[in-house]
């Protein structure tokens, strides 16, 4: 099933055409006569999409709008009105009020299931993306449709006029300008050619396909729609007047929207608009994803990656060492006493220390290693080594980053002396272990040697010497060789 469509017609006949029409297309329909009661409806059957007429019994289409609009849970629904005539002026009073588009009577069966194929895959896409954002949980802007011509983007748009007819372009270009206001931004006129060899997408193309270079058109756009840079701009088309297929190819490679009925500057712009504000609403929901994912992943106070990320690093160097042919170093650190520096200078103080340690590490431990923030004053770092000797000596210079240079205190001129015991742990060389060593097993070994390091008198480097980890069991140890090491 395509999904569920809400047909709302005083006309029964309206109605029963609707039905077939769309019933064998496998769409699920439910139908109303008016604009009362249909909130109740649309809650009680939760449709996909609501197809209306222009003109109902208590009301119209625009009036539909803001009745749905009114209720945070059915804001979103796409709305496709039907018109017994090609009223310009309702055609742009609805496209204002919010509505998806306007068909006019008879309505064309390709062009119809399209445009319903094509919203109810972008609100499924929205609502996958933006599940749970709300204002409440003060993640999201409040509920609203499009941008109404009073609300422009905050910043102006960058728009790329796409068309093989230069001329013509030109003058829509100089038209829409001023369709849009002072507040148009970038319009460009660019030809295929441009576009391909652009390195930086515009935020909103409009393509002009008529019949003559309708592939090379559909071509551009699927690459539009494939290439990185372009990927999540937003893809108006513009069609010859009664193209019906082509505006429903465009629509189904793609193009978030399709105007049919020719060049009109001020519809086009408002069709831009909306476009416009759906793209800032999904940038907004990938921006907040992004750093919803960086914080899973992130201890907040060092920056360091946290223990659940490290684990899962942890496991992939594990897997890249052995891929390599490279042997892999797990270190644990403490810092000493530290808990003295909370009790005599402060919380503050101590988590001060802590991102300054977790700054030396990252520069320390360089870019093919990791350093997180395993605990409380505990880090792990690790990365891959040649030999143990090489752990040993990238361990102490981790160890004098902390101890060779004092920390800052809150008092002004004062500062702390910090230093850390480190323990270390290697994977046995390639090929010398019947199976490959776990994280846990690694971890466990250098906090083994971490231990000693703390026996053997702090601000140390310790590493189990004479060990192994073979077929994922721990060797007990021959020696301990413990610093501060000088190399």
């Amino acid at each position: 099933m395509q999904g569920t469509v809400l047909i709302v017609d005083g006309v029964s006949t309206n109605r029963i055409m609707l039905k077939v029409l769309l019933s064998s297309a496998w769409y699920h329909v439910v139908q109303a006569d008016r604009i009362g009661g249909i909130t109740a409806t649309a809650r009680r059957v939760r449709p996909d999409a609501v197809v209306t007429a222009m003109t109902l019994p208590d009301g119209d289409a625009p009036a539909l709008r803001a009745a749905l609009a009114a209720c945070p849970d059915l804001a979103a629904l796409p709305i496709i009105a039907i018109a017994p005539q090609n009223d310009r002026a309702a055609r742009l009073r609805a496209l204002e009020a919010g509505l998806d588009d306007v068909l006019n009577q008879p309505v064309n069966d390709t062009i119809l299931q399209a445009r319903l194929r094509r919203l109810i895959r972008a609100r499924t896409a929205e609502q996958e993306f933006m599940p749970r954002l709300t204002v409440g949980d003060g993640l999201a802007e409040a509920p609203a449709r499009f941008a109404g011509p009073g609300r422009a983007a905050s910043a102006p748009a960058r728009i790329a006029l796409v068309s093989r007819k230069r001329g013509g372009g030109a003058l829509w270009r100089v038209r829409l300008r001023d369709a849009l206001g002072p507040r148009a931004g970038e319009i460009r006129l660019m030809s295929v050619p441009e576009v391909v060899a652009a390195r930086d997408a515009p935020d909103l193309f409009v393509l002009h396909l008529d019949a003559d270079g309708a592939g090379d058109g559909l071509a551009l756009l699927s690459e539009l729609r494939a290439w990185p840079g372009s990927r999540h701009a937003a893809i108006i088309v513009l069609t010859d007047p009664g193209d019906a297929r082509l505006a429903a190819e465009a629509l189904d490679r793609g193009a978030d929207d399709v105007m049919e009925s020719g060049f009109c500057a001020e519809e086009l712009a408002l069709r831009i608009r909306a476009q416009l504000a759906r793209k800032a609403r999904l940038d907004l929901a990938r921006a907040r994803l992004r750093d919803g994912l960086a914080a899973a992943r992130t201890d907040p106070l060092t920056g360091l990656s946290n223990r659940r990320h490290a684990d899962g690093r942890l496991e992939f160097l594990l897997r890249q060492a052995r891929h390599c042919g490279s042997r892999l170093a797990v270190m644990m650190m403490d810092l000493d006493h530290f808990k003295a520096v909370n009790d005599r200078h402060g919380h503050a103080t101590g988590d001060a220390v802590l991102v300054e340690v977790g700054r030396r590490l990252r520069v320390a431990s360089g870019p093919g290693g990791m350093a997180a923030r395993y605990g409380g004053e505990e880090f792990l770092v690790a990365l891959p080594v040649a030999s143990p000797g090489e752990a040993e000596e990238v361990a102490e210079r981790l160890r004098r980053a902390i101890a060779e240079r004092p920390f800052p205190a809150r008092s002004p001129g004062a500062s702390l002396a910090i230093t850390a015991s480190i323990g270390v742990a290697v994977t046995p060389p390639p090929g010398r272990a019947a199976k490959a060593p776990s994280p846990g097993a690694l971890i466990r070994q250098a906090d083994r040697a971490l231990y000693r390091a703390k026996a053997g008198g702090r601000n140390r480097v310790a590493r189990i010497r004479g060990s192994g980890i073979a077929g994922g069991k721990e060797l007990t140890p021959d020696r301990i060789a413990s610093g501060p090491l000088s190399r």
